[in-house]
């Protein structure tokens, strides 16, 4: 009786190692969790860094906008006053700040260039790298996975052959006891045993084979690959912590950058602040509104008991008078009031216009206005040359370059700048003449140290001058009723003095401003197109209408730019709003 060995004893060699497999499993899952995480916190002070870039910009668009609310306007009032040391650093604290807020500007800057888009950039690149990884790990346990898979298919195939091969050794042995079997079917009973124990043996060597290799792979999964994987997992995080580190640092030396920059434009808010001279400041007051007048004199006794004295006075002015002299009454009628502090007619101070020559000024400040109207039509006078000038050239250029343009076109517009030219010279030559008398009066006034009559006389001269003046339209030309007019404002100068206030001119009519109309020049008004106005003053042939829009504003138009109804029957009698 042949018997074959059990091949049952190899069954259970190898532990299974399904346990190592779910424990690499999980701890992929947990890395994976946690490297999300640091991308996620990493994105998240991106966030962070690009609110703060966002408001540093508006903090610096406020301060620009602050800085330029409250920049002297181009051509205005408020550039007349940063003449003073207090205004001039107050305007320096301006422009400092608008450097200010350009530091702010330079921190946005950078830190969206040096920490938000480089990050942006090493979050995409970490993503990649992530996912690398986690792709490598998820093919390591895929293909130790299989394996297995593979060793448990050939244990339960070696298990299978060896049962079988213990059912035919059973049976092989139980015909060969058997004294009824034929000794053919005992031989055929022992070579199905045989065969079956053959299969097992090569089953056997199978599952050898393949337990060894799977050791092999479990020992290079666990102790090479694995290990590498995470080490490449754990270097990509180190690697993000030191990122997310420097870019703080970064943070801060973005700050720490500007700083020098921004005390310097607080060191120049300082130094402007020291800069301020209230003894400049005042004297600047006074020059600026100083009257070159001398200091009156006493006021002479008037002896009221000496009815003879007063008659003769009286006599003398109405002679004087009668002579044509414009010589007030202070003699007859003292107020204790000086020229300087007189009250100017109201309606005048309402319209805000004065005469051409500035003769309603003082002689200081009329010198300086003179001055000042000089100079400007110098540079009028400088612009309108270099147009010329321009234009010629564009001619000599059309006249040896026909095909540029023609050379003809250019004479019209150097003609009108030949006339504006000269127009201006003749003003010019104007102002510099009533510059030159004041000037010359100057010194005269200095010597006469108390108010006699021959200083009220130039006084009162400058009146008479400024209440015909006060005729004379906006172009400088006279109305016909110049010296009727003179003749007639000469005692109204006495009645100032008395009258706090004076009645306006009564309206006329209504007239329609047929254009717009800018009032530039002094004595004039703007109106707009299709504006209903009252009339005051018929044109005296000069072109120019006076009207009234309502008790503060008054002044006069050209005469072609309105539509005149006058009320012939309610002259005087129409009111304004």
């Amino acid at each position: 009786m042949v018997s074959l060995p059990r091949p049952s004893v190899l069954h259970g060699a190898v532990s299974a190692p399904c346990f190592c497999c779910r424990k690499g499993k999980d701890q992929f899952d947990n890395l994976e969790k946690h490297t999300q995480w640091g991308i996620d916190v990493l994105e998240k002070y991106i966030k962070f860094v690009k609110e703060r870039t966002e408001i540093e910009l508006s903090y610096a668009k406020q301060l620009r906008n602050l800085s330029k609310k409250y920049q002297p306007k181009k051509n205005s009032k408020e550039e007349e006053e940063y003449r003073y040391t207090s205004t001039r650093a107050f305007l320096a604290t301006l422009n400092e700040m608008n450097d200010y807020a350009g530091q702010h500007e330079v921190i946005s800057e950078n830190m969206t260039s040096l920490i938000t888009g480089e990050l942006t950039r090493y979050v995409q690149e970490l993503k990649q790298e992530r996912k690398s990884h986690f792709h490598d790990g998820r093919k390591a346990q895929q293909h130790i996975e299989t394996c297995w898979k593979q060793l448990e298919a050939s244990k339960r195939r070696f298990e299978r052959d060896c049962k079988e091969a213990d059912r035919a050794q059973q049976y092989f042995e139980k015909m060969d006891a058997d004294i009824n079997v034929t000794k053919a079917d005992v031989e055929k009973a022992r070579q199905q045993a045989q065969l079956r124990h053959q299969m097992a043996e090569d089953s056997k060597a199978e599952y050898s084979s393949t337990l060894q290799k799977f050791n092999s792979e479990q020992h290079e999964h666990y102790y090479t690959h694995i290990p590498n994987i995470f080490q490449k997992i754990q270097e990509m995080e180190e690697r993000r912590i030191v990122r997310i580190g420097e870019s703080m640092k970064t943070f801060a030396e973005v700050d720490r950058q500007v700083i020098p920059i921004i005390g310097k434009c607080l060191d120049e808010i300082t130094k402007a602040a020291e800069s301020v001279d209230h003894k400049n400041d005042s004297q600047m007051v006074i020059e600026a509104f100083k009257s070159g007048f001398e200091p009156p004199g006493d006021v002479d006794f008037e002896d009221f008991t000496q009815p003879m004295k007063r008659t003769v006075s009286e006599s003398s002015l109405s002679n004087s008078r009668g002579d044509g002299k414009s010589e007030p009454k202070f003699g007859s009628k003292s107020k204790g009031k000086l020229w300087p502090f007189i009250k100017k007619n109201k309606l005048s101070l309402k319209l805000g216009a004065g005469p051409e020559d500035f003769s309603n000024l003082p002689p200081e400040q009329r010198r300086k206005k003179l001055q000042q109207k000089v100079d400007e039509l110098n540079r009028d006078i400088q612009k309108e040359m270099d147009s010329r000038d321009a234009l010629t050239k564009m001619k000599d250029v059309y006249i040896k370059n026909p095909q540029m343009g023609d050379a003809a076109s250019v004479d019209h517009r150097l003609a009108e700048l030949g006339q504006n030219i000269e127009k201006l010279r003749l003003e010019v030559q104007k102002f510099e003449g009533w510059l030159a008398e004041v000037e010359g009066r100057l010194p005269a006034r200095t010597e006469q140290p108390r108010r006699q009559s021959g200083v009220y006389e130039a006084q009162n001269a400058s009146g008479v001058n400024s209440c015909a003046q006060d005729r004379e339209s906006p172009d400088g030309s006279y109305t016909e009723e110049q010296s009727q007019e003179t003749e007639m404002k000469v005692p109204a100068t006495d009645f100032d003095d008395e009258f706090d206030d004076e009645e306006p001119l009564p309206t006329i009519g209504t007239c329609k401003a047929l254009y717009t109309f800018e009032g530039q020049n002094e004595g004039t008004i703007s109106v707009a197109e299709g504006e209903m106005l009252y009339v005051i003053e018929e044109d005296k042939g000069d072109g120019w209408t006076r009207i009234r829009r309502n008790e503060d504003e008054e002044g006069y138009v050209p005469t072609s730019y309105v539509e005149v109804y006058l009320d012939k029957n309610a002259k005087g009698a129409m009111t304004y709003i």
